[in-house]
């Protein structure tokens, strides 16, 4: 449990949003969002997981005030929806599906515990989030380590552009993230410190045990978002859908598609054959954003002049089948020398076109 003080805090600033939202007599949910400013883009499969089905379905907003206080909510008015409530019980602000441990997301201050607490996807009881802690093998500023080359399963998902055509075989594992943690609004996330300078605090909020692997998972998607960008790329970390949408369309305008790999089934390592109908989308610019480990949804972007992005089918020796998304780096000369990708295709920086096919959870963002 957290100190009053650090309740207050976040106490007074939900009020503060819950006010304006008053005020406004307006909010969007994320999906509203999508749909508002991206009328002809459909919504990849990995942003509706992220999204719950409530979200998705209900488009209205009511706001609320009465003797209990005020409440602002967007979606269902059953749990699922997002809602802020400010009244006898304190603040809540709730995304998701019932209880935390269903996988919703939920902050709560007030109330008969008087702390503050956040909790964020799984199933487990007593984690805010459970992942493997490890730097991004998408981040190429990162040089690998002789434990991702031998265990991380993402080693497989790296390629050369010459190897992209029909008939080709492929041993390949597409790992769905254990990390379930979904969007909140943005006008949750925009409240919530994200630096190394407060992490100390951001810890304390979202009662986090300093030194513990959940405070490193988080520490490690801060450094992440903060180190510099290489030279070449822009990039930028999204901690909601609506920031992503505004990263994207800034980069791509709005005539844009959002695509993402699709799984048939969940499978182990097996070998895959590249089918025919492989296409390359429009213009060699493009913006991945990769989902990241955290309490809630955070997607690292990253914009560059030199992509080439291909949809790619590929079908398993079982049958299984495959709707992947494929990105060929043309330009690797200001990588890490020792990054994941030449390390494995045995290749130096800067001397052909590196490639690699996404997991389940990114997304590819290209002009239409």
């Amino acid at each position: 449990m957290l100190m009053a003080p650090m309740g207050s805090r976040l106490l007074a600033i939900l009020v503060s949003l819950a006010v304006a939202l008053v005020a406004s007599h307006a909010v969007l949910s994320p999906e509203v969002y999508w749909k508002t400013v991206l009328p002809n883009t459909p919504m990849p499969k990995v942003v509706t997981d992220l999204l719950h089905p409530e979200l998705t379905e209900e488009k209205s907003t009511s706001v609320n005030v009465g003797k209990g206080g005020v409440n602002v909510n967007t979606g269902k008015p059953k749990p699922g929806g997002t809602s802020v409530n400010v009244g006898k019980g304190g603040v809540n602000v709730n995304t998701g599906k019932g209880k935390p441990r269903d996988g919703g997301t939920s902050v709560n201050v007030g109330g008969k515990g008087g702390g503050v607490s956040v909790g964020a996807g799984g199933k487990g009881k007593g984690k805010s989030v459970h992942v493997s802690v490890g730097k991004s093998p998408f981040d190429y500023n990162y040089a690998a380590t002789e434990t991702q080359l031998q265990e991380d399963p993402n080693v497989a998902l790296f390629f050369l552009e010459k190897d992209l055509y029909p008939g080709k075989a492929m041993k390949l594992y597409f790992p769905q993230n254990r990390e379930t943690a979904t969007f909140i609004p943005r006008q949750v996330a925009e409240k919530i410190p994200f630096s190394s300078e407060k992490f100390p605090k951001i810890l304390e909020q979202f009662s986090v045990k300093p030194g513990s692997e959940e405070a490193e998972i988080m520490r490690n998607t801060i450094q992440e978002c903060e180190q510099p960008q290489i030279q070449g790329e822009d990039k930028y970390c999204a901690s909601s859908l609506e920031s992503m949408i505004d990263y994207s369309t800034s980069k791509l305008w709005r005539n844009v598609q959002a695509i993402s790999t699709e799984v048939e089934k969940q499978t182990q390592m097996k070998e895959y054959t590249i089918e025919a109908g492989v296409k390359k989308t429009e213009g060699d610019k493009a913006v991945v954003c990769h989902k990241q480990n955290y309490a809630y949804a955070v997607f690292y972007c990253h914009e560059s002049e030199t992509t080439r992005a291909y949809m790619v089918p590929l079908k398993g020796a079982d049958g299984t089948k495959v709707k992947a998304v494929a990105v060929c780096h043309t330009d690797t000369s200001k990588w890490n020398p020792k990054h994941l990708a030449f390390q494995v295709l045995k290749v130096k920086p800067g001397t052909v076109p590196v490639c690699h096919f996404l997991p389940q959870d990114h997304i590819v963002w290209v002009p239409k």
